[in-house]
């Protein structure tokens, strides 16, 4: 699929040793692009850095010149090594300081005693941003610019998220048409070379796969215009049924 400049675009920066060093399996990037793809934004990039600020500022600006949007995962909890919010102040070239609105959210959360510093940690702003909430936690996240500061764990950062989208410059959503096929994709590739110059207004993908069976392949036509996604679908099941290789749409 051509890119678009009149679309809006976003990058995802996923912050954390424990996604690079294999302990932990990142399902946020999944989540937040097919979020941002039923509002017409395409995520162009994902990057993974480790929990060091220089990397995670050097990431950030080198993102956030290059895409409408960024949203960061991880990094923003009470401990030590959640040091995201100190990088995003650092990349911005602003103060970090405890949030009056996010104290007030905490505070009540937690039996009398028990709002220590470490925990106040995570009320911790940079100037000019203003909070992301949540109905699963009171830990807010934050958006500064064009930057978005989203939790690391999956419940939380898909509540977030709701709270993000009327912020959101929407462009026109993908659409998309998805055909399995017992094939090897090595038989039609030529063919599906063709049919994608055929039809330069989608981006046809070939996804193959192994079972006990044998190989099949699904095969991915993704558009915005949805007529022009259909026509390309069907000039793929058109060649397959010729060659005498049966298909259907799965849904996605």
């Amino acid at each position: 699929m051509i890119a678009n400049s009149e679309e809006p675009t976003a990058a995802v920066l996923i912050i954390g040793d424990e996604i690079l060093s294999g302990r932990t399996q990142d399902t946020n990037l999944a989540a937040i692009s097919r979020f941002l793809g039923s509002h017409g934004i395409d995520v162009c990039e994902a990057r993974v850095v480790r929990d060091v600020e220089g990397e995670i500022v050097a990431a950030l600006n080198a993102l956030r010149a290059r895409y409408t949007y960024v949203f960061t995962t991880g990094g923003i909890g009470p401990t030590h090594d959640d040091i995201t919010t100190d990088a995003v102040g650092r990349a911005f070239g602003v103060p970090v300081d405890f949030d009056r609105e996010a104290l007030a959210l905490l505070e009540p959360r937690y039996a009398p005693g028990e709002f220590n510093e470490m925990r106040r940690r995570m009320a911790r702003m940079p100037a000019g941003a203003t909070l992301i909430r949540n109905n699963v936690s009171a830990a807010p996240g934050f958006h500064t610019e064009n930057v978005f500061v989203l939790a690391g764990i999956l419940m939380i950062m898909r509540a977030m998220l709701e709270d993000v989208a009327p912020r959101l410059r929407k462009g026109r959503p993908v659409r998309a048409a998805t055909i399995a096929a017992r094939v090897g994709e090595g038989r039609i590739a030529a063919e599906l070379a063709r049919i994608q110059r055929d039809h330069p207004l989608v981006a046809i993908g070939s996804y193959p796969m192994f079972s006990e069976s044998g190989p099949f392949v699904h095969l991915v036509v993704r558009g915005r215009d949805g007529d022009e996604v259909e026509h390309a679908a069907r000039a793929i099941e058109e060649r397959l049924q010729r060659g005498g290789n049966t298909s259907n749409r799965v849904e996605d």
